[in-house]
């Protein structure tokens, strides 16, 4: 009965720990902090807004897009992807961007725009390195072209 008695109490330890470890990983915001909480997220995102609608590049695909929820759709992503405690209510990118025939050139572009509006808002190289990385995979479901 002691046996079983110390195994239930490694057990139950062992599941203890195990359910604080993905606690901790699932929660994990230090990206989401790094990148000012919401609020940073935000200004950097209006700031991206508006040198997309600048970039001659890209512009022209944005013509028919309300500009003001796009904003808010990209400060949802951003925060969700970073850690942050906020939830992506849009569509799947694979959804959006299916009729738009977006290339590589166009995605790079976004990409550059992106990272321009950081620096404005002095988000150090490195933070915007992770957010860029975590964004990266979405590229095979944006380009289509």
């Amino acid at each position: 009965m002691k046996i079983f008695s110390f195994t239930g109490k490694v057990l139950a330890g062992l599941a203890l720990f195990i359910s604080l470890s993905a606690h901790a990983q699932g929660s994990d915001d230090a990206l989401y902090q790094s990148l000012g909480a919401k609020q940073g997220i935000s200004n950097f995102v209006n700031s991206f807004v508006t040198i997309i609608l600048a970039d001659p590049r890209i512009n022209k695909a944005f013509d028919e897009t309300d500009m003001e929820r796009l904003s808010v759709m990209l400060t949802e992503q951003f925060c969700q992807l970073s850690g942050g405690p906020c939830k992506y209510s849009g569509r799947s990118m694979d959804d959006v961007h299916k009729d738009l025939a977006i290339t590589n050139m166009h995605f790079n572009a976004l990409a550059e725009d992106l990272q321009i509006a950081m620096e404005k808002h002095q988000v150090p190289s490195s933070v915007q390195n992770k957010l860029i990385a975590r964004l990266a995979p979405m590229q095979r479901n944006i380009v289509t072209k």
